[in-house]
């Protein structure tokens, strides 16, 4: 479906009229979509930004519900037009065709998806999760063009972050030398 599909429904709601009698100059800015092709069950977010830099999130599945961020921004967000023209269910497949072409062969688990304003046009940024711990960050116009394509491994993303990864001790040796060092000195005497 459309992005229009679940801003029509949000539009219909009590939540949604009764947000926009209180916050008038607010609008849309993002949409924020999981699809999560294991369990089936996806994710679906629309934003609306307010004129003190906060950012009222609708939730949209199991009824509908808002959340208002307790920090603002500082940056204005651009305005997100109600015409998206990708479908969200055509994702899957613009990646996939992309995947092909580039000999990428593991399988997509999930895709998240985030429909936003960059240079004055709308862009779908993609986190797709594949199976083998790689990622595929992929950034597509409306009209379904690839403008980047980057494939990483979640292990480089790790070393990047500079996270330390920890070796356990695996013999009752090396398990004996570890407590040995954490052990308090009045206790080692």
């Amino acid at each position: 479906m459309k992005i229009q599909h679940y801003l029509k429904r949000l539009g219909e709601s009590k939540e949604f009229k009764e947000f926009k009698g209180k916050h008038e100059k607010s609008y849309l800015c993002a949409g924020f979509f999981v699809l999560d092709f294991e369990t089936g069950k996806h994710m679906h977010q629309i934003d609306y930004a307010l004129p003190n830099g906060k950012i009222a999130t609708f939730m949209l599945d199991e009824g509908i519900k808002l959340k208002i961020s307790e920090q603002a921004i500082k940056k204005k967000l651009p305005e997100l037009s109600h015409e998206a023209k990708i479908d969200l269910e055509a994702l899957k497949g613009i990646v996939e065709d992309e995947m092909k072409n580039r000999v990428v062969t593991e399988k997509i688990k999930k895709i998240i998806a985030i429909l936003h304003i960059v240079d004055n046009k709308p862009v779908w940024n993609l986190q797709c999760i594949l199976d083998g711990l790689s990622l595929l960050q992929v950034h597509l116009d409306d009209e379904g063009n690839i403008l980047k394509f980057e494939k990483r491994s979640l292990m480089d993303l790790i070393k990047m972050s500079g996270a330390k990864l920890v070796q356990l001790p695996t013999t009752n040796q090396e398990i004996a030398k570890q407590d040995a060092a954490e052990m308090p000195e009045e206790e080692k005497k």
